[in-house]
Formats: structure tokens, C-alpha cells, sequence
């Protein structure tokens, strides 16, 4: 199957009824990824569009041809790098940055997830291969989107965060104390970004038992559980993922998570 369109002859073809965030997408795409493209940038260069888009339901469209119903698909990997181009690029707004990393952390640890979801059966619609490629294809991306950044958003900052120590490294690690030493002192433990930092930290840490204790500590006060016979990283990453949201929807709501 060609995973890749060819797109140039329309690259700059825009029309009046064009949502105004697929006419940015296209842009930044069209200048970050100039040659061959993943099959999933038709719907930014196509001609035709859909009369019925405006920027919520265009957005829903375009994040499902590349994570459709949070599952991954053999095109999965291929497309994620149009949203890594979305997630660097200053062209981009604060709370649409943070989907497209909130996308790239939820790709990266789709098998997880859901296997903390289903425990002990085999989650439905799993795709192993296309989740691999997938979790390669996002771990290929990270040095680049955890680049010192002169100025960055709370909310994109936790989103990359949260990425890091889904990738744990000896260079991974180390950007996340000086990103968010800033929000352990201004947010206290028993709130949303509080406890969330906390969370990430010990995540860091790469301490089994002190993982599995934090994250029964979490869930058992007000997030969704998953079984006790879950190994602990599902578990955890089942937990990053619903702190991750709830986060990101509190910091984008008021101007843009600036």
C-alpha cells in the first residue's frame, strides 16, 4: 500500500469556506515536510474538503486518520510525523500544540493502556505491529520536541513531560526537573497539576514499588483504576494518560494555556 502522497501540485490551493486551522496546518506542513508525505496530509492539500468542517470537527477528522478511536493502524506511524511538525512549530497555538503532544504521548503507549484496561484479556483491536511502529516512530521524534525552548506554554510544557518519562533515558530525565520545578512550588499536592507533577516525577524515578504505590494512591482516590494484577507501568501509563487530559483541558481553556 502507498502510505504517501505527493501533494505539491495543490500546496498552496486554498479555498474561502477552508476551516482556518487547516489552512494553518497546511502551511506548517507544507514548509516542515516539503517532500513526500504521509497519506493522512490529503486532508490538509486536497482540493476538495468537506463543506461541513469548521476547526473542532476538521480537528476530529484529521487526529482520527492518523489514531482512529485511539487505535493504531498500519498508516499510524507514518502520519505521526505531521503531528510532531504541528507540535515544534511556534505557528502553532499553545492549546493545539498540546493536542498534538498529547497525541504523540497517547500513540506512544496505546498497547499499555489498554492492556491495563482489559486485564487479563487481550485488548480488542490491538494491532501489535502498527502499535510498535508506532511507539518507534514517536520515540524517533523525541529529542527533537523535548529541545530547550526559550519560551514554552504550562500546558505543552506538562504534555512534554509526560513524554519524556514514557521514554526514560539518561537525556530524558534530566529535562524534567528544571521544566517543572516551577509548577511543584506554585501547584500543591491534591490538585490536578500538583499531583500530576508528582506523579511525573516518580515515574522518574523508574522505582517499581515506589511507582505502584503512587499510582494505587492516585486511582484509589478519584481516578479510574485498573487491576491490581496489572503489571505497573500499564497501570501507570493508564493513569499519565487520564491526568494528562484532565490537565491539558484545565491550562488550554483560559487564552490558549499562555
Amino acid at each position: 500500500m502507498d502510505t504517501h502522497a505527493e501533494p505539491e501540485q495543490t500546496r498552496h490551493s486554498t479555498k474561502a469556506s477552508d476551516p482556518p486551522i487547516r489552512q494553518l496546518f497546511r502551511d506548517v506542513i507544507a514548509d516542515r515536510l516539503p517532500g513526500p508525505r504521509p497519506s493522512q496530509a490529503a486532508m490538509l492539500f486536497d482540493a476538495e474538503s468537506d463543506s461541513s468542517w469548521d476547526d473542532r470537527s476538521f480537528l476530529g477528522d484529521f487526529y482520527s486518520e492518523i489514531l482512529h478511536q485511539d487505535t493504531c493502524q498500519p498508516a499510524t506511524a507514518d502520519g505521526l510525523a505531521l503531528v510532531k511538525a504541528l507540535a515544534v512549530d511556534d505557528r502553532i497555538s499553545a492549546r493545539h500544540r498540546f493536542q498534538a503532544v498529547d497525541m504523540l504521548v497517547r500513540a506512544a503507549t496505546v498497547a499499555e493502556r489498554h492492556l491495563a484496561e482489559s486485564w487479563p484479556n487481550t485488548p480488542q483491536h490491538a494491532d501489535p505491529d502498527s502499535e510498535a511502529r508506532a511507539r518507534s516512530a514517536v520515540q524517533a521524534h523525541v529529542p527533537d520536541l523535548l529541545a530547550p525552548r526559550s519560551v514554552e506554554c504550562p500546558a505543552v510544557r506538562l504534555a512534554l513531560a509526560g513524554l519524556a518519562v514514557v521514554f526514560p533515558t539518561d537525556r530524558t530525565l534530566p529535562v524534567l526537573t528544571p521544566r517543572l520545578r516551577a509548577f511543584r512550588h506554585q501547584h500543591p499536592q491534591g490538585t490536578d497539576i500538583g499531583d500530576y507533577v508528582r506523579f511525573v516525577l516518580v515515574l522518574a524515578t523508574q522505582n517499581d514499588d515506589q511507582i505502584r504505590t503512587v499510582t494505587e494512591k492516585l486511582t484509589d482516590a478519584y481516578w479510574t483504576g485498573t487491576s491490581r494484577g496489572v503489571p505497573t507501568r500499564p497501570r501507570a501509563l493508564h493513569l499519565l494518560g487520564q491526568m494528562l487530559i484532565k490537565v491539558g483541558a484545565g491550562l488550554t481553556q483560559s487564552r490558549d494555556g499562555q
